[in-house]
């Protein structure tokens, strides 16, 4: 497992993880058994990240600061994928026409909506998480990577070859439900009960999306599965800061 544990985190961030990377994608495909606990580490800096500046400048800086970080530790790589998500989804063209969209390095309009709107309100969700915060900024990278492996074993990819195909030709069964247990295991850890109201409510909305995504586009690309990540992180913090500001949390 901590084999696969730096691999993941070589794949999904930019820290320096000691050791060679994999030599192949199958040994990639490996590493996604330990997305989840990737994610717990990328949420463990973040809410690091909260902490000192919420102590130095106060909650908004601090919130602010936290996800600015979560965005440098991971490179943007899910920001990416849900602006050009947007960018393709929304064009209302072809099928072939939204994955030529999907692969333009440049962003449009509604890739930068999609994208100044996710950090808007990620922000302002951790800020209604209160002193709670640093919880939900762990649990929710921790559920947006376990959201990726249901977007990889569960739905097809759009492309014929390419990463995407290597994934979801080669998780095996027992990876996710290893993955789902991790998953679990630290949200309730966290959340106590509540984590089954966010498994509830992050699972919907997947499947939901993905299938919109699936017929939209013939499938699932890398680019949807971090769009994918995205959301499901900002419905964890939506949620938590629902129940703090109701007082059941």
């Amino acid at each position: 497992m901590l084999k696969q544990l730096a691999e993941a985190l070589r794949f999904l961030t930019i820290l320096p993880v000691p050791g060679k990377p994999a030599m192949s994608e199958h040994a990639l495909v490996r590493s996604m058994v330990a997305f989840p606990l990737a994610g717990t580490l990328i949420g463990g800096l973040v809410a690091a990240t909260w902490f000192g500046a919420t102590w130095l400048w106060g909650a908004p800086i601090g919130s602010l600061c936290a996800i600015l970080s979560w965005g440098a530790i991971t490179s943007g790589l899910h920001l990416d994928g849900i602006a050009d998500s947007a960018d393709a989804l929304f064009s209302w063209r072809s099928r072939e026409r939204k994955l030529e969209i999907m692969k333009d390095s440049r962003i449009g309009t509604m890739g930068a909506i999609a994208l100044i709107s996710i950090l808007l309100l990620k922000w302002l969700f951790v800020l209604g998480c209160g002193d709670l915060a640093w919880r939900a900024l762990i649990v929710a990278p921790t559920l947006g990577r376990w959201v990726d492996i249901i977007g990889i074993f569960w739905f097809p990819p759009a492309a014929e070859g390419g990463l995407g195909r290597t994934f979801h030709d080669h998780t095996r069964r027992s990876d996710f439900w290893w993955a789902t247990i991790c998953a679990a295991l630290i949200a309730l850890g966290l959340l106590w009960w509540w984590a089954g109201l966010l498994f509830g409510v992050v699972i919907v909305a997947t499947i939901i999306i993905a299938r919109w995504m699936v017929r939209s586009l013939g499938g699932l690309t890398g680019d949807t599965y971090g769009a994918l990540c995205e959301i499901a992180e900002m419905l964890v913090l939506a949620v938590v800061a629902a129940l703090v500001n109701h007082q059941m949390l």
